[in-house]
């Protein structure tokens, strides 16, 4: 059974880091690529940053650039995503997935599998 599941989000303050966790388990689950999202109430699905399993080749949404990393640990069979300097606007449901195929896109239609998502809200 494939599966992705979030962890690490919670309550940060202003300005403060996180760091997320996407584990995936799946005996022959071997995405080309892992992405992070994000959605607020309301809204559609934001594309963060993608990185592949192989390479680690890393792609970001430019509004994401600076204050969000994507790094892998194969060997965990995890993917991560620090979060810096964090602004209220940040307070979303944070998700990983992966495509079903070899590629890594900004479109969220085009990934097949998903985490259940963690919770990060940014407050004081």
């Amino acid at each position: 059974q494939v599966q992705l599941v979030e962890s690490g989000g919670g309550r940060v303050p202003p300005g403060g880091s996180l760091k997320l966790s996407c584990a995936r388990s799946g005996r022959t689950f071997n995405p080309y690529a892992v992405a992070w999202f994000r959605q607020v109430p309301g809204k559609d699905r934001e594309f963060i940053a993608a990185i592949t399993l192989i390479g680690g080749a890393t792609y970001y949404e430019d509004s994401m650039k600076g204050r969000f990393t994507i790094s892998r640990d194969n060997a965990k069979s995890s993917v991560y995503l620090e979060m810096h300097s964090v602004r209220p606007e940040d307070t979303a449901v944070y998700f990983c997935a992966a495509p079903p195929t070899g590629q890594a896109t900004k479109n969220p239609n085009d990934y097949s599998y998903w985490g259940q998502g963690t919770q990060v809200t940014v407050s004081s």
